[in-house]
């Protein structure tokens, strides 16, 4: 398939390809969750989730392998540094009591992803405890055993842990595309830098577009 993309079309078979969707977790799209408590307007980050639904089910649809990732630390703490959980100074730190659940902690509530994008049986859910969904996870062992050379990128903050993600995927050797209105940030100009900053130079971290490209070419076959 190719698709219109910037800097040049985007081209990908979908049996090689895999649908990264980064951490659409409770704790930064709901009220009451993490990013709120840091200051954040979560509801910039929940108006992405009707494109990314649409996206999600036309994948599935395509028979295509999706990729889920949640920031998410042991109950113990061990594997978070004292930087990271004080960073900021926050109301409420990595591993405290939130409104829902212990926050940032696998298994709690609130480190679920969203209802709407809820990972269904067989799909992969990979648990990071940093930005990267590459660093301390099975993630490139997993996608170089399925034959995965091309990766379609959406989630949350696009500046951090989206970015974060493609670039690793870049080192690894893939071809990464970012679907534009299925990424968001807290602060809108952050999404805006981040994505020039992708794929300028001729595509230096990889390729963006809209989702809608992509619906038609799954659309058309």
């Amino acid at each position: 398939m190719k698709i219109d993309a910037s800097p040049f079309a985007y081209e990908f078979e979908v049996d090689k390809t895999a649908l990264v969707i980064i951490d659409m977790q409770r704790d930064f799209i709901e009220p009451g969750g993490f990013g709120e408590t840091l200051g954040n307007n979560v509801a910039l980050l929940s108006a992405i989730v009707p494109a990314c639904k649409s996206v999600l089910e036309a994948w599935r649809t395509a028979g295509g392998l999706v990729v889920h990732t949640r920031e998410a630390h042991r109950a113990d703490l061990l594997d978070c540094p004292p930087a990271k959980r004080n960073r900021g100074n926050p109301s409420l730190r990595i591993g405290d009591e939130g409104p829902m659940g212990r926050i940032l902690i696998a298994g709690e509530p609130g480190n679920q992803i969203i209802p709407e994008l809820a990972p269904l049986p067989g799909e992969v859910v990979i648990d990071k405890p940093g930005k990267g969904a590459f660093y301390a996870t099975p993630m490139h062992n997993l996608m170089q055993q399925g034959g995965i050379t091309h990766l379609l990128f959406m989630g949350v903050t696009t500046e951090v842990c989206v970015q974060t993600s493609m670039r690793e995927a870049n080192d690894r050797g893939y071809d990464c595309l970012l679907l534009e209105d299925c990424t968001e940030s807290y602060f809108p100009h952050f999404k805006a830098s981040a994505i020039d900053m992708m794929r300028a130079q001729g595509g230096i971290v990889g390729w963006t577009a809209p989702s809608g490209p992509l619906l038609a070419a799954l659309q058309s076959g």
